[in-house]
C-alpha cells in the first residue's frame, strides 16, 4: 500500500477531529506494545541500527541550511510554531502505524526540530558577520520541505526498528559512537557537530 506523506496524512486526520498530539498521554487506538525487560534483554544489541538513526539526523541537519538560505532576507523568522506542531502531529500519527511510541517519537523530533533551529540560527549569525559567505541563491521553500518530510518519513521508520536498542543500557555509549562516526565522514563543522548531538539527545530512554 502507498504511503500518503506523513504531512498530508496528518492534515487529513486532523480535519476529522481525531487528531492530537499529547506527549506521555494515551493514543486513541490501541497502545503501542511496550518492550519489557525481560523481551529487551533477549533481543541482540545492533549499534549499526543506531548508526543509520544518526545518519538520518544529520541529513535532516542538512535541511537547515536549506531554509536558512530560503530564509535569508526575507524578514521570514526561524521559528514557525504551527508548521512545527503540523510536523510533530504527523510523526506522532505515523508511529502509531508503524509500531512505535508516539510519545518518545515526538520527544525526539522536537529536539531535531530544535536543532535544525540551531543550524539556521548560526548560520544567520555567520552571514551576518561574514556578508561575503551568505547564499546567493534563495531555495524554494516548499521543496526543501518534501525534502524534510521524506527524512522525517525515514526517520520514524528508523525509531520504530531501533526500539530494542534505544531500550538498552548501551544505548548512550553507541549513539555517542554512532553521532561521532557521523560527524568524522561528513566533516561537520562545530555548529554542524554540536546540533547533531542535540537531535539525538532524546534517542535513548
Amino acid at each position: 500500500m502507498k504511503r500518503t506523506p506523513i504531512i498530508r496524512r496528518a492534515a487529513l486526520v486532523a480535519c476529522t477531529g481525531l487528531l492530537t498530539v499529547a506527549v506521555g498521554g494515551p493514543s486513541a487506538g490501541a497502545a503501542p506494545h511496550r518492550t519489557t525487560s525481560a523481551e529487551t534483554a533477549a533481543v541482540p544489541f545492533r549499534p549499526g541500527q543506531l548508526r543509520t538513526l544518526a545518519g538520518l539526523s544529520a541529513d535532516r541537519l542538512a535541511t537547515g541550511d536549506l531554509v536558512a538560505a530560503a530564509k535569508w532576507g526575507t524578514g521570514s523568522p526561524i521559528d514557525d510554531p504551527v508548521r512545527e506542531q503540523q510536523v510533530l502531529n504527523a510523526v506522532a500519527e505515523q508511529a502509531r502505524e508503524d509500531g512505535a511510541d508516539p510519545a518518545a517519537t515526538v520527544r525526539v523530533f522536537r529536539d531535531q526540530i530544535e536543532a535544525n533551529k540551531d543550524v539556521q540560527r548560526g548560520l544567520f549569525r555567520r552571514w551576518k558577520a561574514r556578508p561575503a559567505e551568505a547564499p546567493t541563491h534563495r531555495p524554494d521553500l516548499n521543496e526543501v520541505r518534501k525534502k524534510i518530510n521524506r527524512i522525517n518519513d525515514a526517520l520514524v521508520r528508523s525509531l520504530a526498528a531501533t526500539g530494542p536498542e534505544r531500550a538498552q543500557h548501551q544505548c548512550r555509549g553507541a549513539a555517542a559512537a554512532a553521532a561521532a562516526q557521523v560527524r568524522h565522514e561528513r566533516r561537520l563543522d562545530h555548529l554542524h557537530a554540536v546540533a547533531l548531538t542535540r537531535s539525538l539527545r532524546s534517542v535513548c530512554g
